[in-house]
């Protein structure tokens, strides 16, 4: 059991690294294509603040990582382990062709597949069908009325087509109105419901967030000089790109925490799920020096190959990223940081016109999201059932 548990608990750590040189691209990406700071500074400070970032927020999503997707009476070390390994493999194989994903949701996937292979579908932790409905139900009425605001407002400004806002109104006040509902706690939405909403709401926010934001800033700045401005906003990015950066280290770090939790947990090393400060610690420092070594070649993809971005742009994208990622940690909803940002970026990119985003570019990176989980899903369940016929 110990040597299990240490290996499990190295797996976790790897898994880690591997996420945050992944992930690095989602901290930098912006600050390096705004030629803000070199790529050896921009790393390092992501690093910095990836590590501090769990010490300053909860550890909510450690605890639906550990607890709240698969039964946790299920959850042995093996089932961990291979699930982890898994991830792992497709987080290091995305990493190596520049195809920027989500090491959450590769994770999860590689979860929910070694433990339906060990104990059936009966393992997951399925939302109720009450809470599926009342999900339905208020998305459905911000539909309804973001639809009608937009398209009225369509109207008085005498749009030809008001159809096309009605439509963009309906998907927004959709967007919008799951996580007021979480705000004001109508929708106790959590584990894997959550985690499928936001593969959806996390890039739509960050798209809106920043489009907002830097509509707002051209709208301020329209008679600035530009020069000024740049200088600005080169100095603004910098904090920014710490702000970010703290939110991807307390959203993505906690992944190994809730993981090596519960290893814990399930060896008997600890009694209940609380987890300690020598796993906040090792959990951030093996994101933080995955980041460090940078995957250079998503950062190619995210800083030059979505949009051509200015320092406004990457100020803008990197504020509403961080904010996406702050909300959703402290309710405890394990979202993909890659979504959040990459969504931000198209939204900052939108600011120009719709033909200044690559959008060929960002339906590959769509179509990788959404294969994600159910095939690390799949390949964790063969993975296990071969293992299972061997031992």
């Amino acid at each position: 059991m110990e040597i299990i548990l240490i290996i499990g608990i190295a797996t976790a750590l790897i898994f880690n690294f591997l996420n945050g040189l992944h992930d690095a691209a989602n901290s930098i990406s912006t600050i390096i294509a705004t030629r803000v700071l070199t790529p050896l500074q921009a790393v390092s400070l992501a690093a910095f603040f990836n590590l501090i970032g769990p010490l300053f927020l909860t550890t909510a999503i450690a605890k639906t990582i550990g607890k709240g997707i698969v039964a946790p009476e299920w959850l042995t070390l093996e089932v961990m382990i291979l699930g982890i390994l898994v991830a792992s493999f497709w987080i290091f194989a995305t990493a190596y062709i520049g195809i920027p994903i989500s090491s959450t949701h590769a994770m999860i996937g590689g979860l929910i597949g070694t433990a339906v292979a060990y104990g059936g579908i009966g393992v997951v932790i399925l939302p109720s069908l009450s809470l599926i409905g009342g999900v339905i139900m208020l998305g459905f009425a911000g539909a309804i009325i973001g639809g009608f605001t937009l398209g009225f407002i369509a109207r008085l400004k005498d749009e030809s087509d008001i159809l096309h806002y009605i439509k963009i109104g309906g998907f927004f006040g959709f967007i919008f109105m799951i996580p007021l509902c979480i705000i004001f706690q109508i929708l106790p939405i959590s584990g894997l419901l959550g985690i499928i909403l936001f593969i959806v709401i996390s890039p739509s926010l960050g798209f809106a967030g920043a489009f907002i934001l830097g509509s707002l800033v051209i709208r301020a700045c329209r008679n600035a000089d530009h020069h000024l401005m740049n200088n600005i906003f080169n100095k603004l990015q910098i904090v920014s790109a710490a702000f970010y950066s703290i939110g991807h280290g307390s959203n993505d770090a906690q992944h190994a925490m809730g993981i090596i939790t519960a290893m814990l947990v399930t060896a008997g090393v600890l009694t209940d799920f609380n987890v300690p400060l020598w796993v906040i610690l090792m959990s951030s420092g093996a994101i933080s020096l995955g980041t460090l070594m940078g995957g250079w070649k998503i950062v190619r993809t995210m800083a030059k190959r979505i949009t051509h971005l200015r320092p406004y742009q990457g100020f803008s994208a990197e504020a509403g990223g961080g904010l996406v990622l702050l909300f959703v940690t402290i309710f405890g909803v394990p979202v993909s940081s890659t979504h959040a940002i990459s969504g931000c970026i198209m939204g900052v990119g939108a600011t120009q016109g719709s033909s200044a985003v690559q959008w060929s570019v960002v339906r590959q990176i769509v179509t990788a999201w959404i294969v994600t989980i159910p095939l690390t899903a799949s390949c964790a369940f063969l993975v296990f059932s071969i293992y299972l016929q061997i031992f």
